[in-house]
């Protein structure tokens, strides 16, 4: 008994082992993909990636002057025309200054007003007294006191006409700071985005982050990043074709519209223009055809991109060497045989 209790154990831990290896093993089963990848439907295709865009492309607003805003004339959707008013900035104190100029404006006529009866009383006693030149009614230091008077009138009456013209030029420049918060729109537009609301700052300048977004999105754009080494490869007369991410089943047949003339760092399109790679592509711009199916800016496409190059090369063929460098090689003879003219 002794003898068979070793072998028994033995069997038991093989057994144990091999029902632990079998029930470790994955089991491996095979699955589609949830959603079917695009294809191509050229023979030689230069594959890219693209993504949507305005064909304006997107427009930041921004403003020229600091302030709160007062009211945000937009939203999101909405269809602006050249020159509509997007979003209006607080101008108390602009009206409040340009009150003080009209007054100052006011101010500066009445001088002129005033300035204009004493030159006309001046040329008055100038006129009187030339009449009783040559009497013993006035004398001639008289004379020519008023003479200078006159003078002096016009003098104050041209100071008082800049005046009125300094102040109305002030007015002006009130006016149009004042225009100046009322930001409009550049172009004709869609409005994308509108991160401003009403009793926000709103700084000047350019900020990281845009207060508004325009974009024409009839037609929408694809800007296309191709590899630089396979920017060559690329021709206006190529056909193109473009499925949005997650959707294989939609196609688009893409129209050229142009080159971007510089080749530029690939940046990842996620918006953001610190991520970039160590690779530079070369930017092609299609237009997307008017399409039952919706489509959004800032969605990414897969794009294939026929490759005619590949047609051009096949119709290549080398030349044959020249007749003078065949005739260069010499001709084999077999082992034994004697050269020509030779017994």
């Amino acid at each position: 008994m002794k003898r068979l209790i070793l072998p028994l154990v033995a069997i038991i831990a093989l057994v144990y082992a091999t029902l632990s290896i079998v029930n470790t093993q994955t089991t491996r089963v095979t699955t589609n993909p949830p959603v079917r990848p695009p294809q191509s439907e050229y023979p030689e295709t230069i594959a890219a990636v693209g993504i949507i865009e305005p064909s304006t492309e997107s427009v930041a607003i921004g403003t020229a002057l600091a302030g709160v805003v007062e009211e945000v004339s937009v939203q999101v959707g909405d269809a602006v025309k050249q020159g509509d008013a997007l979003f209006k900035l607080e101008d108390r104190q602009l009206k409040a200054e340009l009150g003080v100029r009209q007054a100052a404006l006011a101010a500066a006529m009445a001088k002129v007003s005033t300035v204009e009866a004493t030159r006309s009383d001046a040329k008055d006693q100038l006129d009187r007294a030339n009449k009783l030149t040559g009497s013993s009614v006035i004398s001639q230091d008289e004379l020519m006191r008023r003479k200078y008077a006159v003078q002096i009138a016009e003098a104050k009456h041209s100071e008082a006409r800049a005046e009125v013209a300094g102040a109305e030029a002030q007015i002006r420049a009130s006016e149009t700071e004042i225009e100046r918060c009322v930001v409009r729109a550049p172009i004709a537009a869609d409005v994308l985005q509108v991160k401003v609301r009403a009793g926000e700052f709103a700084p000047a300048g350019q900020t990281a982050r845009p207060l508004l977004v325009l974009g024409r999105l009839h037609p929408l754009h694809v800007r296309v990043d191709v590899d630089e080494h396979e920017g060559w490869r690329v021709r206006e007369a190529a056909g193109a074709t473009g499925t949005v991410r997650g959707n294989a089943g939609f196609k688009a047949h893409l129209k050229f519209v142009r080159f971007e003339p510089m080749v530029i760092p690939k940046q990842s399109l996620t918006g953001d223009s610190t991520e970039r790679v160590d690779t530079r592509v070369l930017q092609v711009i299609y237009e997307l055809p008017d399409t039952s199916s919706k489509l959004f800016v800032g969605q990414q496409m897969d794009i294939f991109i026929e490759d005619i190059t590949a047609r051009d090369k096949a119709a290549v063929r080398f030349r044959a060497a020249p007749d003078k460098d065949e005739r260069a090689i010499p001709t084999p003879r077999l082992v034994g045989e004697l050269p020509a003219g030779r017994d």
